[in-house]
C-alpha cells in the first residue's frame, strides 16, 4: 500500500471516530493491506489523534486469547495505543452515545515503572518494570460496520481502542496474574469466567510479546504508561442503563456504569 493511500486510510478511520460513523474494511477496497500495512496505519491514525491533541499514556493489547481469536476469527494477537482521551476515571460513567458500536471486556492492567524494549524480553522482565497491576474493564468500539474486520483491518483501527478504566494498584508479586479467577457479569448476568492464564497463558507474556514486537521498529514502551494485557474472555455489546463488573481474585472488583 502507498503513503499517501496509508495516510488516506488512517485519515478515514479517524474521521469515523471523530464523527461517530462506521465505514467499509479498507481490506475491501484494496488488495494489498496486510498487518505491515495495518501497523502503518495504526501508527498514522494514532498520530492524527496526537497532533488533534491527544497524549499517549499507554498501550493495549488484543486477540490475546483463544477466545478472542475465535470470536473474531483471527489468529494471533495484535497491538495498539491508548491515550490520555480514552482514560475513564474509576467512578466515571460511559457515555454510551459517544461512541457507535461498544462492547466491554475485563482485562489486567499493568502500571510501568521503567522503560521496556529489546527482542529478548520476557515476562519475567515485564514483572520487574512493573510498579502495579490492576483490574482493567476495556471498552472496544471498532468503526467499521457489523463489527467484523480481518486482522490487519482491526489492527489499521488502532485495535478498536475506545476507552478504559482501571481499578486500585495492588503490587505485582501480591497477585497470582496466571491462576487468579476472574469473573464478567453485566446487570448482575454472569456473562463468563476465566484465569487470568486465558491470556497467553500469563497476561505479563503478552505485554512482553507486544516489547519485543515493538523493537522490530526501534520502539518499546515508556515508564508511566498503562498496558491492557488483552481481553481475558470475549466483548460484551453494552446500552445505556447497563452496569459493568469485573472481579479478580486479589486485584478486586471494578465496576462501570453505562449511561
Amino acid at each position: 500500500m502507498s503513503t499517501t493511500l496509508v495516510a488516506d486510510s488512517a485519515a478515514l478511520l479517524y474521521g469515523a471516530a471523530r464523527d461517530g460513523q462506521l465505514v467499509d474494511l479498507l481490506s475491501v477496497a484494496t488488495a494489498t493491506l496486510d498487518v505491515t500495512t495495518g501497523y502503518a496505519i495504526e501508527d498514522t491514525l494514532v498520530g492524527l489523534h496526537v497532533a488533534d491533541g491527544a497524549t499517549v499514556t499507554g498501550a493495549k493489547l488484543g486477540l490475546t486469547s483463544i477466545a478472542k481469536q475465535v470470536e473474531m476469527q483471527v489468529h494471533e494477537p495484535i497491538g495498539g495505543w491508548l491515550t490520555d482521551r480514552m482514560a475513564l476515571a474509576e467512578g466515571e460513567p460511559l457515555v454510551v452515545g459517544s461512541l457507535v458500536q461498544p462492547r466491554c471486556e475485563p482485562e489486567i492492567a499493568f502500571l510501568l515503572g521503567a522503560d521496556l524494549s529489546g527482542t529478548d524480553v520476557s515476562a519475567a522482565d515485564v514483572l520487574a518494570a512493573t510498579t502495579s497491576v490492576m483490574a482493567a474493564i476495556e471498552v472496544l468500539d471498532s468503526r467499521y460496520r457489523d463489527y467484523r474486520f480481518t486482522l490487519p483491518d482491526v489492527i489499521a483501527d488502532n485495535a478498536s481502542a475506545a476507552r478504559f478504566v482501571v481499578g486500585p494498584a495492588v503490587p505485582p508479586g501480591d497477585v497470582d496474574l496466571r491462576g487468579c479467577a476472574v469473573t464478567f457479569h453485566i446487570n448482575d448476568m454472569l456473562m463468563g469466567s476465566a484465569t487470568g492464564a486465558a491470556v497467553m497463558g500469563d497476561p505479563a507474556e503478552a505485554v512482553a510479546w507486544w516489547v519485543r514486537h515493538l523493537a522490530g521498529s526501534g520502539r518499546g514502551l515508556r515508564a508511566g504508561m498503562i498496558v491492557l494485557s488483552g481481553a481475558l474472555m470475549g466483548a460484551q455489546k453494552v446500552a445505556a442503563g447497563d452496569q459493568v463488573r469485573a472481579t479478580i481474585e486479589g486485584l478486586g472488583t471494578l465496576q462501570l456504569v453505562c449511561r
